[in-house]
C-alpha cells in the first residue's frame, strides 16, 4: 500500500455554538432541540434527507414511545410523531406505541422541524476529520460537492450511529470482547401483498406486550423449508404496513459485516441485495399471501444495528437496565427489549423489560473531551443493555437531552462534564420529557 502526504487549505463555512453530526432520529431531534434552547445549531448529514436507519433504511416501526399503553417518550420526539401523523404518515399503535410510518413523509417532518427551528442544514456532506486543540474538538471536516469544508463549533453532538466524530476524535470505545457484531439486516418494500389475510393483517401491527413481533406461520414454515433447500439466511421476518393496501416493509435478510469497514460493508451490501429479490422469490412461490408481489424499493443502506459505542464516564450495565435504575441525571428511557441478532439462521435472543429502563446524562459523555457528547447508538452502554436502548424512540429522547445539554454548555461556558444538572433535567421537563 502507497501512502500519500496530502496538505490543502479548507475554509471555515460556518461557525456555531453547537454543530450535529448525523442527521438520523437522534441527530435531527438534537439538533431541533438545541437550536430551540437558542443555540446557533449546524447539522451535518451525508444523504440529502433526514431520519438515518428509519428513511435511508426503512426500519419501520419506530419504537417505541409506550408502555403498557402509558406514553413515555415525551417532548420533542413525542411532538414529531404528532405531526407526522397528522400529516397522514404515521400510525401509533396501542400498547407499546410503536410507530408505522411513511418514510417519504418522515423525510418532510423532520425537515420542517429543522428549518422552522433555525436549524442551518449541511446535506450531502461526509465527515472526514476533525480539528482538536488541547483536548477540545474545534471544527468538523466535510467533503461534498463544493470540496473539503470546515464547520466550528464551541459543541459537538456525535449522532453518526457509528460514533465517526468520537472516534476521529480519538474517544475510547467499548470493548467487544470477541463477541461478534448483530447483522445488517436490508430492508426492503413489496407491493401487491394481500394486506387484508389475516396473517399479514396480525403480521404487520406491532402492538403486544412482551411478544415479539414477527410473523410466526411464516417463519415456522421458511424454517422447515431450509431442511431441503438453500434459503438465504434470513430472521424475522417482520413485516410492517406503510398505510397503504397491498403494501408492506420487510425486515428479514441478514448478513454478518462489521459497517465500519468499507470493504466488508460493501461486500454486505451487494450479498443483502440478492437476498432481498432472492427472498421475495421465495415468499412468491411458497405464500399466498404474496402470490402477486414485487420489490418496490430497496433500502438506501443496509441497516445497522450495532458498530462502535464510546467509553464514557457512566456504561449502562444489563444488569442495571433490568432492574431499571433510575439515576440522578436520568434523561431518557428504554422499553424495547434487549434485543440480540445472531448472524445464524433465523436466531434471535429476546429479554422484555417489566417496566421501563434510564439513561444517565453521563452515558452521553466521555472523560477528557469537553466539548463533545454522544447519542443514540454510540452512547456508553454494554452490549446487553445496549440491545434494547439501540431503536429509533430512545436515541430520539437521548437526541433530545444532548441537544438541550449543548445548549445549556453553551449558555453557561462551562465543559458537558460540569453541566448542571438540575437545571438540564428542568429544562428537559419543560420541553415535556417524562422524567
Amino acid at each position: 500500500m502507497h501512502i500519500l502526504t496530502i496538505q490543502k487549505s479548507v475554509p471555515v463555512v460556518g461557525v456555531y455554538d453547537v454543530v450535529v453530526c448525523g442527521g438520523g432520529p437522534a441527530g435531527f431531534i438534537a439538533a431541533v432541540t438545541a437550536a430551540r434552547e437558542g443555540a446557533q445549531t449546524a447539522l451535518i448529514e451525508r444523504f440529502g434527507f433526514l431520519g438515518g436507519m428509519a428513511t435511508a433504511g426503512y426500519v419501520t416501526p419506530i419504537s417505541e414511545f409506550k408502555f403498557d399503553d402509558a406514553v413515555v417518550i415525551g417532548g420533542i420526539p413525542w411532538e414529531f410523531i404528532q405531526r407526522l401523523e397528522a400529516m397522514g404518515g404515521a400510525f401509533v399503535e396501542p400498547t407499546i406505541g410503536n410507530v408505522a410510518f411513511d418514510p417519504e413523509l418522515y423525510k418532510l417532518c423532520a425537515q420542517r422541524m429543522a428549518l422552522e427551528a433555525g436549524v442551518h442544514l449541511y446535506m450531502n456532506s461526509y465527515l472526514s476529520g476533525c480539528v482538536r486543540q488541547d483536548g477540545v474538538i474545534r471544527q468538523a471536516i466535510i467533503e461534498n460537492k463544493n470540496g473539503t469544508e470546515a464547520v466550528e463549533g464551541r459543541y459537538f453532538i456525535d449522532a453518526t450511529g457509528d460514533a465517526d466524530l468520537a472516534h476521529l476524535a480519538g474517544v475510547p470505545m467499548q470493548p467487544m470482547n470477541g463477541e461478534s457484531l448483530q447483522p445488517l439486516s436490508t430492508y426492503f418494500i413489496l407491493q401487491g401483498v394481500d394486506t387484508d389475510s389475516p396473517i399479514i393483517r396480525e403480521a404487520m401491527h406491532h402492538s403486544k406486550q412482551g411478544e415479539n413481533c414477527h410473523c410466526l406461520p411464516i417463519r415456522e414454515r421458511l424454517l422447515g423449508m431450509t431442511k431441503t433447500e438453500d434459503l438465504p439466511n434470513f430472521g424475522g421476518p417482520w413485516f410492517c404496513t406503510l398505510l397503504r393496501d397491498g403494501a408492506v416493509t420487510v425486515n428479514m435478510t441478514r448478513a454478518a459485516a462489521d459497517a465500519c469497514d468499507n470493504r466488508d460493508y460493501t461486500r454486505a451490501e451487494c450479498e443483502l441485495r440478492e437476498d432481498v429479490f432472492r427472498l421475495t422469490d421465495v415468499l412468491r412461490r411458497n405464500f399466498e399471501e404474496f402470490r402477486n408481489c414485487r420489490v418496490a424499493g430497496v433500502s438506501v443502506q443496509a441497516g445497522i444495528r450495532e458498530t462502535r459505542r464510546i467509553r464514557g464516564v457512566h456504561t449502562i450495565t444489563g444488569q442495571e437496565y433490568l432492574s431499571a435504575v433510575h439515576y440522578p441525571d436520568s434523561i431518557a428511557h428504554g422499553m424495547h427489549p434487549i434485543d440480540i441478532h445472531s448472524s445464524q439462521q433465523g436466531q434471535q435472543y429476546t429479554h422484555f423489560l417489566d417496566r421501563p429502563s434510564y439513561v444517565p446524562y453521563r452515558a452521553l459523555i466521555a472523560p477528557d473531551y469537553p466539548n463533545l457528547l454522544a447519542a443514540g447508538r454510540c452512547l456508553s452502554a454494554d452490549r446487553q443493555a445496549f440491545a434494547s436502548l439501540r431503536v429509533q424512540g430512545s436515541c430520539m429522547e437521548m437526541g433530545q437531552a444532548a441537544g438541550a445539554a449543548a445548549a445549556l454548555c453553551a449558555q453557561e461556558d462551562v465543559p458537558v462534564q460540569q453541566a448542571d444538572i438540575f437545571r438540564l433535567l428542568a429544562r428537559l421537563r419543560a420541553l415535556g420529557a417524562l422524567l
